[in-house]
């Protein structure tokens, strides 16, 4: 499984995917902590979503690419949804 270097504490279990007659297993990560994370380590708000949307979400790193969770709250919340469309 791959996993997001330095966030191993944002990670809330493991999902199985389908492929190609069999299942394959990969990590399933907490975005919210995730950028909990960053912001400890000195990012403003904004800048750890971009950072998140940029090199988490934006990238695919084969078939063992992790998942990563936003909750509900978060999702409608902080609006996060919005800014991914403009």
């Amino acid at each position: 499984m791959i996993k997001i270097d330095g966030h191993d504490n944002a990670i809330i279990g493991v999902s199985s995917i389908w492929k190609t007659g069999s299942t394959i297993e990969v990590l399933v990560y907490e975005a919210e902590t995730i950028r909990d994370n960053l912001m400890r380590d000195g990012m403003d708000f904004f800048e750890a979503e971009e950072w998140i949307s940029f090199n988490i979400q934006g990238a695919y790193m084969g078939e063992n690419t992790p998942i990563l969770v936003w909750t509900q709250e978060a999702w409608d919340n902080e609006g996060f949804h919005n800014r991914q469309q403009e």
